[in-house]
């Protein structure tokens, strides 16, 4: 009897789904692939290979939460003594090793309902874009408040927590853990390495479509959770406003009563930069990469800003947008 399966989601991935269903074939789990309307044969390919295929009804909107969660009902359908489930996204590879080490930990630790570790980049130098995912992937081991997509978890706690929200465009895993934390369960990352991620960004428009995504999913986090004790994503939800609306916004309208002055409050973001380029060179990066840190960090507060403003404006009309596909060319 199977005590973990494995859940892979992916749309239009390629050759990345072909490296990611090779990779966890392997290990002797059942392993159940959900697709989100791709076009490229994605279905096709993971039958071929011996991998229970579950095509996403289009009548729904599309999202990371509804896929994982469908696929996991499929594996408690096929195999109901599941115990664990490790969700893998359709551009990764699970390292070898990781389903054997991560049910160790997960048994050791009742309590623990999510676990995860290091995700590096594929080709992290190809593009600065891709280093900058494998900076985002980067975080201490130990009890953590969040985890992302590619997680080891504890089916009882996750169906007691009801699963992802389906709704979600972006961040369905930190809103996830914080109803998880909410029922006591803990949230631990080991310093194990768990998937190879192949982000294959190589623009800067795709760069902007992911961050005026995170900016939505902060947004409607807050929203979501903002208001609990623990005052879930508001300070991030802050920061984006002042760096990325008030600021540029009171500079640019006081200028002309302020004879020019007011242009000198853009000086906030050279300091700004500075202050994460320090905070990154003290937590040990390389001056090349805490340079591509600080300075992103400071310009994604701009299409964060306007993923905010989209989020609030559909809010207040009654409508919902469907998943921003950063991948697309444009």
């Amino acid at each position: 009897m199977s005590r973990i399966a494995v859940v892979a989601i992916g749309r239009n991935e390629g050759a990345r789904l072909v490296r990611c269903l090779d990779s966890v074939l392997g290990c002797g789990e059942p392993v159940v692939y959900v697709d989100s309307g791709s076009t490229d044969g994605s279905v096709e390919l993971a039958r071929r290979r011996g991998v229970i295929a579950v095509e996403l009804d289009a009548a729904s909107p599309f999202t990371a939460g509804r896929a994982r969660n469908e696929g996991l009902e499929r594996a408690l359908a096929l195999h109901p003594g599941l115990e664990f489930v490790q969700f893998v996204d359709g551009d990764c590879e699970l390292a070898g090793g990781w389903l054997d080490a991560g049910l160790r930990e997960l048994e050791a630790s009742p309590r623990i309902a999510a676990l995860c570790c290091r995700v590096r980049e594929r080709h992290r130098d190809r593009t600065i874009y891709n280093t900058l995912c494998d900076l985002e992937w980067a975080a201490p081991a130990g009890e953590t408040r969040q985890c992302g997509g590619n997680a080891m978890m504890r089916v009882r706690a996750f169906r007691e927590a009801g699963g992802f929200r389906p709704s979600l465009i972006a961040g369905e895993e930190p809103e996830l853990c914080v109803r998880l934390r909410q029922r006591g369960w803990r949230i631990f990352r080991t310093d194990r390495e768990m998937v190879l991620h192949d982000a294959d960004m190589t623009s800067f428009g795709q760069w902007w479509r992911r961050a005026l995504r995170a900016g939505w999913a902060y947004a409607e986090r807050a929203s979501l959770h903002g208001h609990s004790p623990e005052r879930h994503a508001v300070r991030e939800n802050r920061s984006i406003l002042f760096w990325g609306l008030l600021l540029p916004t009171c500079a640019l309208l006081m200028a002309p009563v302020t004879s020019g002055l007011s242009l000198l409050l853009f000086l906030g973001y050279p300091l700004l930069a500075a202050r994460i380029y320090s905070r990154s060179r003290r937590a040990g990066l390389s001056a090349r990469d805490a340079g591509l840190q600080a300075v992103f960090t400071v310009i994604a507060k701009f299409p964060q800003a306007l993923g905010q403003a989209q989020f609030a404006i559909l809010r207040l009309a009654g409508k919902r947008r469907r998943v921003v596909d950063w991948r697309v060319a444009r």
